[in-house]
């Protein structure tokens, strides 16, 4: 399983929001400047974002961007999904898994569920609160008087 650069991008989105928002909507051509990111290929990343409910959008002059939820209850795997859509690393596995014929005999079955498993329990135990504790204590780290 790769994460795709609209995957990553979609990481971005989030916790500049998450960073910048503070309650006000935030514009996305500022995320997409921040974020190094086109304006209009942020636009189709959002487009996923907003069909699973994860933002809310205002338009207008004062428009932009806004979380729906706290940080903490957003997790890294429902971001992620929201863009991807299915994370596992094969098709016979996981929630949209196909249906396998050899699955009871199959030794790489067994792999492929395991580690479905692991990739899934990581995505959805970092939230984006963790992403942002991150991002604080990195810049910490890095600011020298």
């Amino acid at each position: 399983m790769k994460i795709s650069t609209r995957g990553k991008n979609a990481l971005k989105f989030m916790l500049d929001l998450a960073t910048y928002s503070r309650g006000q909507p935030v514009r996305l051509k500022d995320i997409a400047r921040r974020q190094h990111i086109s304006e209009k290929y942020l636009e189709q990343i959002v487009s996923g974002i907003q069909k699973a409910a994860l933002v809310q959008s205002l338009r207008g002059k004062n428009g932009g961007y806004t979380l729906r939820y706290p940080p903490e209850e957003y997790t890294v795997g429902q971001i992620l999904k929201a863009v991807e859509g299915n994370m596992s690393p094969t098709e016979c596995v996981g929630e949209n898994g196909i249906a396998c014929e050899n699955k009871e005999t199959c030794v790489n079955y067994k792999v492929w569920e395991r580690l479905d498993a692991a990739i899934n329990s990581v995505l959805e135990e970092i939230t984006l609160k963790d992403m942002l504790e991150w991002q604080y204590g990195l810049l910490i780290d890095q600011y020298v008087i």
